[in-house]
């Protein structure tokens, strides 16, 4: 397992593979620098094209919350870290209402140096209210994606999409975002909204991070409909594990261009 060392060079070295000035792949790094490149750096780049990555925090014992429904402390303070750091990387980071409603979080980056991300609630009904915090005023833009002629605020992007199968689908979601700029979207709960996206073969990479504590009851991380009843036919992703302190991270590639993603580019602006 790689331990991952997140130094003030590297983040300023994965800032910069976000916009295009810099690679992974140049440069005197630790052990530990490295993992952090190695982690981050396929969401940083930008040379790829369009991707998804959802990340899901969870106990050893696979649940995200309590039977009450507290889920603020399941992942470490190097588990929370991570999150703000993959949403300083991410264009958009995507969440479902009843997480927006239930968790009310603010989908900010606080705990690192780098900008806020598009903020994107999927709202099928509308049910999300307009004095929620995360559509709260700032220089980031919020967008809520319905399904239902429900007005919003003019400084509140909305985006209508058409049901289907009584749900909004996420590969419309996820090419109506890409066609408004961003390029790199984080699906970031809850675990029923990741599961869509998984099943509908969206996600370019999953990353499930575990901490170490035993809930005993909740609900569970990930649930997938038409699960598989032989192992046979399980998704088998290809997978690397990181230890980032309080926090182990699974980060799994689901296609070839996660694959691709993995290999390091060079970047002629960069110095060897």
């Amino acid at each position: 397992m790689l331990s991952v060392n997140v130094t003030p060079k590297v983040w300023s070295r994965l800032l910069a593979v976000r916009e295009g000035r810099a690679c992974t792949c140049c440069g005197q790094w630790t052990p530990g620098e490295r993992a952090a490149l190695d982690l981050y750096g396929p969401l940083a780049r930008r040379d790829l094209g369009p991707f998804v990555v959802a990340q899901i925090g969870q106990s050893l014992d696979g649940r995200v919350a309590t039977v009450t429904g507290d889920a603020r402390d399941v992942s470490g303070p190097d588990g929370l870290a991570h999150l703000h750091r993959m949403r300083a990387l991410a264009d958009a980071v995507v969440i479902g209402v009843n997480t927006a409603l239930q968790d009310i979080p603010r989908l900010t980056v606080r705990l690192c140096e780098g900008k806020d991300p598009t903020r994107v609630v999927i709202d099928p009904q509308g049910r999300l209210p307009d004095d929620a915090p995360l559509l709260a005023e700032g220089a980031t833009r919020r967008i809520v994606i319905q399904a239902v002629d429900c007005p919003r605020r003019a400084d509140v992007t909305v985006i209508r999409l058409k049901l289907r199968q009584g749900q909004l689908d996420p590969a419309d979601i996820a090419s109506t975002l890409h066609g408004e700029g961003m390029q790199s979207l984080l699906v970031e709960g809850g675990g029923t909204t990741i599961a869509r996206f998984l099943q509908a073969q969206q996600l370019t990479r999953l990353q499930i991070a575990i901490a170490p504590l035993l809930i005993g009851d909740g609900p569970q991380g990930l649930t997938l409909p038409g699960a598989s009843e032989r192992l046979s036919d399980a998704i088998r992703p290809e997978m690397r594990a990181f230890s980032l302190g309080s926090d182990v991270v699974f980060d799994c590639g689901l296609n070839a261009q996660a694959a691709l993603a993995n290999e390091p580019r060079h970047h002629p602006s960069v110095q060897r």
